[in-house]
């Protein structure tokens, strides 16, 4: 079986096709990648497009509740929604009291989970794993017999610690796709700014320049893309324009973002020029990610230094010292006598 595999690996045919086959796949990985991250960047503006009918919706169901006292608690058509068993079950238990605060909802806006459904399955989530893991943790020790030689309170200790594991987990993965989702929205910004400050600078106002921005931007980052569409939808329908700025600096939670904030803020109220303020801060978030990149690279010598020390050096000394240490043996010396032939 190695023989045949050794002969196949020399055999100078077998290898021209391995090599065909594997520029055939990296063709046709070419080519059909930007064919399904468009599909995928249609249904995620297909779900904004939702989103900002759940914001029209609200808005016309506000201004419907303002107009007539009488109907205010009466939950008019607009605002009726199909109770779902998360919901119920969510809305029974109390869980948004007990488990939701200002943090919550704030982290998952900036992971890009709107709406009451998906804070009904994060608290779902953060009730019931608790108990998925504590059984499993208690499966494990006293059923399969893990932690055998432990004493009886450190078994239960860790089956406790597996329950509190399973009630942060949520917590966990909604912060790791806020992470995910900064960086992305990061890495993308100065060339949204760049596109925007174009569009301003041809005429367009600020609605159609996030319209513009999105449909170009997708390609690059779908984060950015969500936001600004939803930033359009909202300048169009909430009762204040600053209102919509400050819901994207905070779904985003980004610096760079909070400062164009405030310079559309700024520029609308006080009648200042868009344009320059945008150029300003293009120039700015650039050099903030040039400096980014230029401290990953300085910070690489040491922590190149360690693996540098046990991967590389020694098969060094090896290859260096290997064929002296042969010929010493060889001819006699510190490793004892050459053996001769007989």
């Amino acid at each position: 079986m190695v023989d045949a595999f050794a002969k196949a690996i020399q055999d100078p045919a077998f290898l021209f096709a391995i090599l065909v086959g594997v520029s055939i796949f990296a063709t046709l990985v070419t080519f059909l990648m930007p064919m399904l991250s468009g599909a995928g960047l249609k249904s995620r503006m297909k779900s904004v497009a939702l989103e900002r009918d759940q914001i029209r919706s609200r808005e016309r169901a506000r201004l419907a509740s303002e107009s007539d006292n009488r109907r205010k608690n009466a939950g008019g058509s607009l605002r009726m929604t199909e109770r779902q068993g998360v919901r119920q079950f969510v809305e029974r238990l109390d869980l948004q009291r007990a488990l939701a605060d200002e943090k919550t909802l704030s982290a998952l806006r900036m992971a890009g989970f709107r709406g009451q459904n998906a804070l009904n399955i994060f608290l779902a989530a953060r009730f019931g794993l608790p108990f998925v893991t504590l059984g499993l943790a208690v499966f494990y020790i006293f059923g399969l017999g893990g932690l055998a030689d432990k004493s009886t309170l450190i078994r239960l200790v860790a089956c406790f610690a597996g329950a509190y594991v399973g009630f942060y987990l949520p917590n966990l993965y909604v912060r790791n796709v806020a992470s995910k989702r900064k960086q992305s929205i990061q890495e993308a910004w100065p060339d949204a700014l760049d596109l925007m400050l174009i569009c301003v600078e041809s005429g367009m106002s600020i609605e159609a320049a996030f319209k513009k921005v999105s449909e170009e931007i997708g390609v690059q980052s779908g984060d950015l893309a969500e936001e600004l569409v939803l930033t359009n939808a909202e300048l169009s329908f909430l009762p204040e324009r600053r209102q919509a700025y400050d819901n994207l600096a905070i779904r985003t939670g980004l610096e760079t973002v909070k400062s164009v904030v405030q310079a559309l803020v700024q520029s609308e109220r006080y009648g200042t020029s868009i344009g320059s303020a945008l150029r300003v801060l293009s120039d700015e978030s650039r050099e903030m990610r040039l400096m980014a990149a230029e401290k990953k690279a300085a910070a690489l010598p040491p922590k190149l230094t360690v693996p540098m020390i046990l991967f590389l050096l020694p098969v060094l000394f090896c290859v260096i010292l290997g064929p002296a240490v042969i010929q010493i043996q060889q001819q006699g010396g510190i490793f004892g006598p050459a053996t001769t032939k007989k």
